[in-house]
This record gives structure tokens, sequence and C-alpha cells, in this order.
């Protein structure tokens, strides 16, 4: 497995450490990564994301999703084992999880839906009007006109 060493971009840049850190923690787990339970992260429009987990055997009560710090986590834990069965065949399993997604800045979940077997999770990237880009007026020299500044507006393609 490589290893990086993320020093120079500490020595170089200022407040981009928590992105070195999200690349160590990606690189570090990349390896260990479970395949269960399937997944997919797909955009659903210009600023409009979704997560969808396949968690066949769970109730929506046994499912938990949780954003703190950045990261949104999806586990799930079975309520009841089924005792005093005895299984000839196994195929869904039904054994708790856990899996964790990084967030960018200025991502949040708007919400969730457990339907038919599959967990849809629905993020939405709101960027503050203070980052948007800004068109200054620029006034005259011979006006005494106020400067004011407008949002820019994106064309629609």
């Amino acid at each position: 497995m490589r290893t990086y060493d993320f020093t120079p971009l500490y020595r170089a840049t200022v407040g981009f450490d928590r992105i070195a850190d999200l690349m160590d923690r990606v690189l570090a787990s990349e390896v260990a990564r479970p395949a269960c339970p399937p997944y997919k992260v797909e955009k659903t429009g210009e600023n409009d994301y979704g997560i969808s987990v396949a968690v066949a055997g769970f109730t929506a009560d046994e499912l938990n999703v949780e954003v703190k710090d950045g990261q949104l986590t999806v586990s799930a834990r079975k309520a009841t084992e089924d005792e005093g069965k005895t299984y000839l065949h196994r195929g869904i399993a039904t054994r708790a999880f856990e899996r964790r997604f990084a967030l960018a800045d200025h991502v949040r979940v708007t919400g969730a839906t457990h339907a038919d077997g599959m967990l849809h999770i629905d993020l939405v990237r709101e960027v503050p009007e203070a980052l948007k880009p800004r068109r200054i007026e620029i006034a005259r020299a011979d006006g005494a006109t106020t400067v004011e500044a407008k949002a820019v507006e994106k064309a629609a393609a």
C-alpha cells in the first residue's frame, strides 16, 4: 500500500488541513472497506445529490441516518434475531452495518425515505449568498452615484 505525506501541503496552505485529513482517511480505509451493503451516489441536479443504500431485511425503525461534523453515517441493527429458526440458506444478510460518507462544505441532508428494500437519502448543496459571485457596479468619477453589489445570475443552459 502506498503512503502519502501531506506535510508539504500543511506548510504551504492555511485552512486546507481538512482536505488532507479526508484524503488520508479515504486512502487508509480503502483496503478495509466492506462491500455490504451495496450503495450508489448520484448527482440528480446541479446542486442536488442522492445516495441509495440497499437495506433488504431492515425496517425503517432499524435504520439510523445521522449527520455530525460534516459526515453522514448510515447504520442499521436488527432489533431481534431470528431465534429458533433453522435456515437451509441465508442469502439476505441482516447483520449490523455502518457506512460513512464525508460531506463537502455547504452540503446538507434534506430527507430520507425507505421503500422496497432501499434507503434513499436526498442531499443539496446550498452555497451561502456571501460566497456566490457578485457583480460590482462601477461608479463614474464625474457622478455621485452609489456603488451597489448585485448577485450574478447564472444563465440557463
